[in-house]
């Protein structure tokens, strides 16, 4: 077993569980962790007391007792010492200038470390198992071992569901369609028919998956739909944002590989290929045919024109246009997209252009004025 699934299986173990009951209510399951524990399984050194407790987490200018929180930014530096946190992680270079009433555990990277913790955390929580009444199943489909079908939720017939899915409400996995292991579909997540979702994946709410590439031939009477009669991929570990849209393929596959995570409001056309790990934020649009590479950053806004191919590594600036292949490991932005720092010197004398273009017609001026001067 690997040594990180270990160590999580025991922290979980350990945790202590406080069961408090309300009158006419559920049973609430409150999991603290100390700590200690946080500090064995984040390979974090404590400062103050071992023993501090959390059962939650909060920013570090909305501490509370029993939160855990993180400086990260230097900018908030001064709430470490106001914060009702008990526990707050920071960078192992943090030196305090006053006294800090909270534990402080000292990591490498304390951004990194709360996304460790809050993961841990989530897998704590209990979710629930078994198939709503109301969900929609077809008898041809498979479902796997530990899911959860929600209410509304449509399975169509020939579609395979793989262990510990969680399905919420009012989705929709079209026939023939194949869903991983520990997969998360959020309300009105739909995949279309014969789309392949790999493991560990999450669809927010709304995500189309699999509808038809934007593909029409022009006649004399309009445009004919041409077919779209290829599939979407979505390799391990991917996470599509709420309302985004990844399209079939003409022919082929549309394939979005593994670690790819894209933000809510892209649009990703037909036959494109994204790079493992590559991110996007909202609204970019990936035009037709073009190939993304590993790794990437794309800020908001971005657009790539089609039958292009952009390098690995490659970090765009928001409300970029890349019309144009590019290379790996460079940084761009603007439109057509150029060396970001390039972008920003021009940037500063574009904002000077009118005092240029008025400065430049009074040299004009003074120039015609010398030159008669001179022919008299």
């Amino acid at each position: 077993m690997h040594k990180q699934v270990i160590n999580v299986t025991l922290l979980l173990l350990k945790v202590r569980k406080t069961i408090e009951q309300k009158p006419k209510e559920q049973k609430i399951i409150v999991m603290e962790f100390s700590a200690k524990q946080i500090a064995e399984f984040i390979q974090g050194i404590i400062v103050g007391d071992e023993n501090a407790t959390v059962h939650t987490f909060a920013k570090i200018e909305e501490g509370v007792p029993g939160a855990l929180s993180f400086l990260a930014n230097p900018k908030y530096t001064n709430f470490i010492y106001e914060t009702q946190s008990s526990i707050v992680l920071v960078n192992k270079d943090f030196v305090p200038e006053h006294e800090v009433k909270a534990t402080l555990i000292k990591v490498d990277n304390a951004y990194e470390s709360l996304a460790k913790l809050m993961t841990l955390y989530e897998m704590s929580q209990q979710k629930k198992t078994g198939i709503d009444s109301l969900a929609s199943i077809s008898d041809k489909a498979k479902i796997g071992n530990g899911c959860y079908v929600g209410p509304f939720a449509c399975i169509e017939e020939g579609a395979v569901i793989g262990d510990n899915v969680y399905i919420h409400p009012h989705v929709t996995v079209g026939s023939n369609s194949k869903i991983g292991n520990n997969c998360i579909l959020y309300p009105h997540a739909t995949v279309y028919h014969d789309c392949r979702i790999g493991n560990n994946c999450i669809l927010h709410a709304g995500s189309v998956i699999g509808a038809d590439g934007f593909g029409f031939a022009p006649s004399s009477e309009g445009y004919e739909k041409i077919p779209q009669i290829g599939i979407v991929i979505l390799e391990d570990n991917v996470e599509i944002g709420a309302n985004t849209c990844i399209d079939r393929a003409t022919m082929g596959a549309t394939i979005i590989h593994k670690g790819v995570k894209l933000d809510n409001l892209v649009q990703i056309a037909h036959n494109v290929e994204v790079g493992s790990n590559t991110v996007m934020a909202s609204q970019v649009g990936i035009a037709g045919s073009a190939k993304i590479g590993e790794w990437c950053m794309f800020g908001g806004q971005v657009g790539v024109a089609g039958h292009i191919k952009v390098g690995n590594k490659v970090t765009v600036g928001a409300q970029s246009g890349i019309p144009g292949n590019t290379k790996s490991d460079i940084a761009i932005m603007g439109y057509p997209a150029i060396d970001h720092k390039q972008f920003a010197r021009s940037a500063i004398i574009y904002k000077k252009l009118p005092d240029m273009y008025s400065e430049l017609g009074k040299l004009q001026r003074e120039i015609e004025e010398l030159k008669k001067l001179i022919n008299k």
